[in-house]
């Protein structure tokens, strides 16, 4: 029997899945080799990347106005690669501050374009979430750029802004959990290693006529468009993490889609956060109406058992439950792979090292 593995990211993958990729792994079909030798560009292997990205597409409702991109970086390079992209339309972008990743594509976005922070949680240790209906938009702005769900405090914005400027996003941690309407965004992006797959991979869904304004002057490396227009394969992609997304993709589609993870990830939420609010040993410090569906963060009444606790919980079996560095205390990252079962031995846990210790 596999542990439980709870950490932010790289993230637990479906057993069904890594059993799939292990059989698999020395040869793929019949083509004498592993998915990991072959050319990119090899009928065999379009005919992976194809499926994967159509998978993608099924899941997500993404419409024609839309494209998917496969590639590499992660979401860190997005941060600077947003505004390099669409930053010389306007000379300014409006950011929301809502934690630590937000804060990040913040600092790199500045370095090319003004940015404007049209709101902020900082001034309470982002323990909540700024209302979209308060958030102070420019005139003039390229875009505007949120995080829906902050991986290190367990913070969200649960509803879409509705608003009459390009809307990016980063969902690394959020992608694929539920349904969304992608219409809303002109560009989404997500590190893989989350929700999707193993880490080298990031996920792009993109306006097309967005990526049309983008930037001419940039080297076609660093333009969507460019990458757009070669199918993601402008140059060598990450095969193996465009495979396994794939396989996660079929996963998801088998499982009952997003509306089945949706209420599946609800559901382990809901255990969790049930347990700590009615524990006086337990707390979260995010606001009821932020709290991350993905990312639950809980911090012990007596911080020096932090130690104690982390090491009783790998001895069951329980990892990665140690918080961020720059927060501290506990974090359960329970994202689609992670099953109920992981959720409730967790909280069987708690129980047992509360009545120890509490």
């Amino acid at each position: 029997m596999r542990k439980w593995n709870f950490c932010a990211g790289p993230a637990v993958i479906s057993e069904h899945v890594l059993a799939e990729v292990k059989e698999e792994l020395l040869e793929w079909g019949d083509s004498g080799m592993s998915i990991m030798e072959m050319s990119h560009r090899s009928s065999i292997y379009d005919e992976v990347a194809t499926t994967a990205k159509q998978d993608f597409i099924d899941l997500l409702n993404i419409p024609d106005s839309h494209d998917v991109l496969f590639l590499q970086g992660g979401a860190t390079q997005q941060f600077a690669t947003v505004p390099m992209n669409f930053g010389h339309i306007k000379k300014k972008a409006d950011y929301v501050l809502s934690g630590t990743w937000s804060k990040k594509a913040i600092s790199e976005a500045s370095k090319i374009l003004e940015v404007n922070t049209i709101a902020s949680s900082e001034d309470k240790n982002f323990s909540y979430a700024p209302d979209p209906k308060n958030w102070n938009l420019s005139e003039e702005s390229a875009y505007v750029h949120y995080c829906p769900n902050e991986t290190i405090q367990g913070v969200a914005i649960h509803d879409v802004p509705d608003l009459e400027k390009p809307l990016v996003a980063d969902m690394s941690s959020v992608i694929l959990s539920e349904p969304m309407d992608v219409s809303k965004f002109s560009l989404i992006y997500a590190g893989a290693q989350k929700n999707i797959g193993p880490a080298g991979l990031t996920m792009v869904i993109a306006e097309k006529s967005f990526m049309e304004a983008d930037n001419p002057d940039l080297p076609n490396i660093l333009r969507y468009s460019k990458h757009a227009e070669s199918d993601s394969m402008l140059n060598t992609p990450p095969t193996f993490g465009w495979y396994m997304a794939g396989k996660v993709f079929k996963w998801i589609k088998k499982s009952g889609g997003l509306e089945f993870f949706k209420e599946q990830n609800h559901t382990k939420a809901q255990t969790l956060y049930t347990y700590i609010d009615n524990s006086s040993f337990y707390s979260n410090p995010v606001n009821i109406e932020n709290r991350s569906i993905m990312n639950i963060p809980f911090i012990l009444a007596d911080k020096n058992l932090d130690s104690v606790f982390l090491k009783e919980c790998e001895e069951e079996g329980l990892l990665n439950l140690k918080g961020h560095r720059s927060v501290g205390g506990m974090r359960a990252s329970i994202y689609n792979a992670m099953p109920v079962e992981g959720v409730n031995q967790l909280v069987d846990f708690m129980k047992v090292f509360e009545a120890k210790h509490g």
